[in-house]
């Protein structure tokens, strides 16, 4: 009879885990989520899906999961969590180890049109400060990316 607790016990677990992890984007799914965003990009120009991009309960929002936009400067264009930033020159943005990312986004869309990058930043879901992995790609004159939290 304990046997069979103890393994209910390790099944239930198992269980939440996985819900939890459930819960977060993974990085395959940010990338796949700017994918997306760029064939909408595409089929419908750049003002509908700057304005799609930051509408959070739109198409392009998912758990943790969202698409932030920026031109080659550093303006943000979009920004599927955070209305504010918008139309501002973020370009001297870093994280709380002070990391430049988004000159590291410029950088990295004018060197290899698209990449992966590492910094920290909020989550939305939590508001803790977390490791966040984020994919973007250079689309015409634009920076468009998502990123999933460790």
């Amino acid at each position: 009879m304990k046997r069979i607790v103890g393994m209910l016990v390790v099944v239930s677990l198992l269980v939440v885990s996985g819900a939890f992890a459930a819960d977060k984007g993974t990085p395959a799914e940010a990338e796949a989520l700017v994918k997306k965003a760029i064939a909408f990009y595409k089929a419908n120009g750049k003002d509908k899906a700057f304005a799609e991009f930051s509408n959070q309960k739109g198409q392009f929002i998912d758990r943790d999961l969202y698409i932030f936009a920026y031109d080659m400067t550093g303006k943000c264009v979009a920004h599927g969590q955070n209305a504010k930033q918008i139309g501002k020159d973020l370009s001297d943005l870093t994280d709380p180890d002070g990391k430049p990312f988004v000159k590291e986004r410029i950088e990295i869309a004018k060197t290899k049109g698209k990449g992966w990058q590492t910094y920290k930043f909020s989550n939305p879901t939590n508001k803790k400060i977390e490791d966040k992995t984020a994919y973007i790609e250079k689309v015409d004159d634009f920076i468009i990316g998502s990123g999933a939290y460790k």
